[in-house]
């Protein structure tokens, strides 16, 4: 199986390098295809992406990133916008589960967001008025709402999760997100066996920081779930431990959806786990159930032992101390 490899910038390269090593551990049989994007790649090159990736990705359909950085408010447009448009990769899954081990003041969580990848404000549609005034559009659309609703419902069935919840702004933003509530109550007669509940997105936040295990799959339009997702990481450690995937119909590009964190880069302290469950998600979507439960455990029960974890994560190993105390669970679980 054939996978493009996007280190990304900053800590993209050590992290990556750990998923390399995990991989070879796993005997996983991939080809790995990879290209250099991101703001360094910018800098040196002065184009986003190395040439040959759009159609590399094309062509196996399975991608897998480190973090890539973005200017705010000037410079080029942020890669995973890019990628996400070109591949009309509308749907963004982000798992977020407690790691036993990793101490916050929840227990338990195990909730999924399904975010809308490809409209709402996040559509760059922007017109500058005046110098004292600038409009941005709230892009809502019946097939949007609809495939992303589908698929959170199509997971919650197949997974066995009991309820699905919509979040929204729907008393405010009448038209647009109740264009989106509309769909959702259109879908849901299709799942009777599911559960559904609406929500306002604020009323969401607050009960999701006084009791996140009353969720199980949210669903929501783009800028809700982009806040949404980062908020339900920290309730698990945060972004640290946060995978991510961007799927459309053909292509599926796996993700750490932490930042580059320069201050550390190339120190040999980045915390590879976000990327290395990334890459258990994907493991587990292409038929490497076996490799993807190992690579599970090992990633646990290292995180659990607590003695070779990432300055981070509260210890002092390297990355490749890390990287290496998993790699030794793999292979124990191999033999």
């Amino acid at each position: 199986m054939k996978v493009v490899l996007i280190p990304g910038d900053g800590i993209g390269k050590e992290i990556s390098t750990s998923l390399l090593k995990v991989a070879e551990a796993l005997k996983c049989p991939m080809e790995w295809q990879v290209f250099e994007a991101g703001a360094e790649h910018y800098e040196e090159s002065g184009v986003l992406y190395e040439e040959g990736l759009l159609e590399a990705i094309r062509h196996t359909g399975i991608a897998i990133k480190g973090p890539t950085a973005t200017p705010i408010g000037t410079g080029f447009r942020s890669l995973n916008v890019q990628l996400r448009k070109e591949f009309d990769a509308y749907a963004n899954i982000r798992p977020i589960q407690s790691i036993p081990g990793i101490e916050t003041p929840y227990k338990n969580v195990n909730l999924v967001i399904f975010r809308e990848n490809t409209e709402d404000l996040y559509s760059g549609v922007e017109e500058v008025i005046s110098e004292e005034e600038v409009h941005a559009l709230k892009i809502i659309t019946r097939r949007a709402s609809e495939r992303i609703i589908r698929a959170a419902f199509e997971y919650a069935q197949k997974e066995g999760r009991k309820k699905v919840t919509a979040v929204h702004k729907a008393n405010i933003i009448k038209q647009a997100d109740g264009l989106f509530l509309s769909v959702f109550d259109e879908v849901a007669k299709e799942y009777p066996r599911i559960k559904t509940e609406k929500i306002i997105v604020d009323a969401a936040c607050m009960k999701l920081v006084m009791n996140p295990n009353q969720f199980d799959v949210l669903v929501t339009m783009n800028l809700y779930g982009d806040i949404l997702s980062d908020l339900c990481a920290g309730l698990v450690g945060g972004l640290g431990f946060a995978p991510s995937v961007n799927r459309g119909e053909e292509v599926s590009i796996y993700e750490a959806v932490h930042g580059s964190a320069p201050d550390i880069a190339g120190k040999n302290l980045a915390n590879p786990t976000a990327l290395l469950m990334a890459f258990e998600m994907l493991l587990k979507d292409y038929g490497y159930s076996k490799e993807a439960k190992i690579l599970h455990n090992s990633l646990r029960e290292v995180i659990e032992e607590g003695l070779s974890l990432t300055p981070d994560q509260g210890g002092q190993a390297t990355c490749t101390e890390y990287t290496n105390a998993i790699i030794q669970r793999i292979q124990d679980a191999l033999h």
